[in-house]
């Protein structure tokens, strides 16, 4: 069992920067996969950004080389560091985790986090 917990949203304006964390509990971090994904009103939820155990990172095209992925095993934690942000980057951001994400299925997940951008 993984508990995720996420931090660090809030409210910054168009081209400015936030960095996310998500604190995970439980044995064996190191092992699990972790993505974020976001929501916004209205939308359905997409994937962000993920990262394999293996370090290894993928990302959506609409924040690629905008949005950098991160993880320190030591400290049982992802980042996700959001820079030039744009008001379409308004949503709420999960944190998930899995052993083996088939399909692009996620096991556990954290309770959200908001961002919003104002323009």
């Amino acid at each position: 069992q993984v508990q995720l917990v996420e931090s660090g949203g809030g409210l910054v304006q168009a081209g400015g920067s936030l960095r996310l964390s998500c604190v995970a509990s439980g044995s064996f971090f190191s092992a699990y996969a972790i993505a974020w994904h976001r929501q916004a009103p209205g939308n359905q939820r997409e994937l962000v950004a993920a990262i394999t155990s293996g370090a290894i990172t993928n990302y959506a095209d609409s924040v690629k080389g905008r949005f950098t992925i991160s993880r320190d095993n030591a400290k049982n934690t992802v980042y996700l560091q959001m820079n030039t942000l744009r008001p379409e980057d308004t949503a709420v951001y999960y944190c998930s985790a899995a052993l083996l994400p088939i399909g692009g299925r996620y096991d556990y997940w954290g309770q959200g986090t908001q961002v919003t951008v104002s323009s």
